[in-house]
């Protein structure tokens, strides 16, 4: 079933790109690729042969490409190569990342498993870059992405002041009510839950934005009645536990929906079989419970330093939002891949932090801009030629390419990531490090990198780069990859350093 495109939760964009042209001269010459074979996780971007330590290493493949041919058939246009070759002695592959740079490495970590904010990197990338960049109770540290809060919580555990930013509600509040299981003693959500056993039937429903189309598809009705009357219920208690249980609620809404969480869109499901809503609460209170124990063995209970979230625009961050000057920023920005948290997120908007359609669609279009519907204003102008070498292929092809909107995407969004990086730059302290991860990305086979443009924009606000490290290699969609051919694309960890 597909929705209109208004609010298109469950359109299935088919990612079927354009045949090539010849717009320009370099992607006239550009060639297809046709290997496939796998690439050796030893590979390390350095003309010298050499890695940053200065160790000599070996010279491998990606997907049985030598690197001289990986840049020939990547079909970079000329500034993207020549970001290639101006960083090449700062590119290096620490491929033991890339179970930490997604939201796999936290599916057994307390309270982070509670709920599934799939954007999120793991606890255990936080705390290997505290432990890199040395950092102790001295030190501040800001995640002006914070999403669900991984950064936020693996430093306060650490005993390390932090503050997180985030513009989209659900994960501003996912974020405060983590830290909120601290103040929980054992035993006490098990009591709360039967008590609200009790009180869920006779409760009058709250009230949910059925106006979004999603709402109207997701929920058997009788599943949509009894999620209303727990929500309703759950309202009623009192802080800490109405967050915690609000969390554990936000938590369920995927399992007992016809709906998936895949790729840039909540899917429907025809197919699934939605959880009962008493079932999966239940379910989730025993093991928030193994949490509670869990984080007083761990020793976090004894240790934790409680951190602040500001539901605020990364883009404006100003020193008012701050205790004092952040000596480090570790964060995952949005990627520029078309993902629209409004849609992948919105059943738990609906239940909560909107009213109706009207308050979701204003609430997109304040995001930073890595969606299809992002507008750019005729004053807003391409803020590196690497990304204006793209949007003029792109849009040679525009009335063949899947979505007409990639190229204003690209333009909007690298606007957005350059007003981030000024703002970090005027308000973190003299030799503060930044730790971001991002993700390179591939419309109609032509490549942009993200990492690079990224640094080098840092670069003209005066950061040091100091390096860019290659965490992980993703495929293409099946459609890219027939039509012009398997390429890896890097998501990597730029490493920047404010000067003194």
């Amino acid at each position: 079933m597909c929705l209109n495109t208004t609010e298109g939760f469950d359109i299935q964009e088919s990612d079927e790109f354009a045949s090539r042209g010849s717009v320009s001269h370099w992607a006239a010459g550009a060639r297809s690729v046709n290997a496939c074979h796998a690439f050796d996780n030893t590979f390390v971007y350095d003309h010298g042969g050499h890695n940053t330590m200065g160790e000599k290493i070996r010279q491998p493949t990606l997907f049985g490409l030598s690197r001289a041919d990986y840049l020939a058939e990547a079909f970079f246009g000329p500034q993207a190569l020549r970001l290639e070759r101006k960083y090449a002695s700062r590119l290096r592959e620490e491929l033991a990342l890339s179970a930490l740079v997604s939201y796999v490495g936290n599916k057994e970590v307390p309270l982070l498993r509670l709920y599934r904010y799939k954007e999120a990197f793991a606890f255990y990338f936080v705390d290997m870059w505290i432990s890199r960049f040395g950092l102790g109770a001295g030190d501040y540290i800001l995640d002006p992405f914070c999403g669900m809060g991984t950064t936020l919580i693996a430093s306060g555990c650490r005993g390390i002041p932090a503050v997180g930013i985030d513009r989209l509600p659900v994960a501003a509040f996912l974020a405060e009510a983590l830290q909120m299981f601290f103040h929980i003693r054992p035993g006490q959500l098990r009591e709360t839950f039967q008590r609200l056993l009790e009180q869920v039937p006779r409760t009058a429903p709250a009230h949910v934005a059925t106006d979004v189309a999603i709402m109207k598809v997701a929920f058997p009705a009788e599943t949509l009645l009894a999620l209303r009357r727990w929500k309703a219920a759950i309202d009623r208690l009192k802080a800490p536990l109405r967050e915690v249980f609000l969390l554990l609620f936000f938590s369920v809404l995927e399992p007992c929906s016809y709906t998936s969480k895949d790729g840039q869109f909540l899917r429907l499901r025809r197919d699934k079989l939605p959880a009962d809503p008493e079932v999966m609460l239940r379910k989730k209170v025993e093991q928030a419970e193994q949490d509670l124990h869990r984080i007083g063995e761990l020793g976090w209970t004894s240790n934790f330093s409680p951190f602040r979230v500001v539901l605020e625009d990364a883009r404006t961050i100003h020193s008012g939002w701050l205790q004092r000057p952040p000596t480090v920023i570790i964060t995952s920005p949005p990627y520029a891949n078309r993902y629209d948290y409004t849609r992948t997120y919105s059943l738990e908007l609906c239940f909560h932090f909107v009213r109706d359609f009207a308050e979701l669609r204003d609430l997109r279009h304040q995001l930073l801009r890595s969606h299809i519907e992002s507008r750019v204003s005729r004053c807003e102008g391409i803020p590196h030629p690497a990304v204006g070498e793209v949007v003029e292929y792109l849009s040679a092809r525009e009335k063949t390419l899947n979505n007409p909107r990639i190229p204003a995407m690209l333009t909007a969004y690298f606007v957005d990531m350059q007003k981030a990086i000024k703002r970090w730059r005027d308000v973190l302290a003299p030799s503060a490090r930044v730790a971001l991860v991002v993700d390179n990305v591939r419309f109609a086979g032509q490549l942009l990198p993200v990492d690079l443009v990224l640094s080098d924009m840092a670069e003209q606000e005066g950061f040091i780069i100091e390096e860019i490290i290659v965490a992980r290699y993703k495929g293409n969609s099946s459609q890219q990859m027939g039509r012009y051919g398997r390429l890896p694309v890097r998501e990597s960890v730029v490493v920047w350093r404010k000067p003194p």
